[in-house]
């Protein structure tokens, strides 16, 4: 299995804007791995995103057989509206705000 190798202070990148809520025990992960390699939480995310997308070898081979214009088209569309819940996540696990510093990744 690869490993994730992160860069030392290394986090300007060109960014989209993704909104999304995770569990506040991820997030405080997240920050105390941004402290540890001089980094921002976003190019953190950003890299744990790149490192599993790069494991998923169906996802890899889907993306490979679309056509090179349908990937750019995807890539360069505003998001929509956030998905809506479905009822049954909704009840059983709240969601729980992530700290400042994690919001803005």
């Amino acid at each position: 299995m690869s490993r994730l190798k992160l860069q030392h202070g290394v986090s300007r990148i060109r960014r989209a804007k993704l909104q999304s809520s995770i569990d506040q025990t991820v997030a405080d992960d997240i920050e105390l791995m941004a402290k540890w390699s001089n980094n921002e939480t976003h190019y953190i995310i950003n890299e744990l995103l790149r490192f599993a997308i790069a494991q998923e070898e169906d996802f890899l081979k889907y993306k490979a057989s679309l056509p090179a214009n349908a990937t750019q088209t995807a890539s360069d569309t505003k998001p929509g509206p956030s998905p809506i819940k479905p009822a049954s996540a909704t009840a059983t696990k709240p969601d729980v705000p992530v700290s400042s510093t994690a919001a803005h990744a």
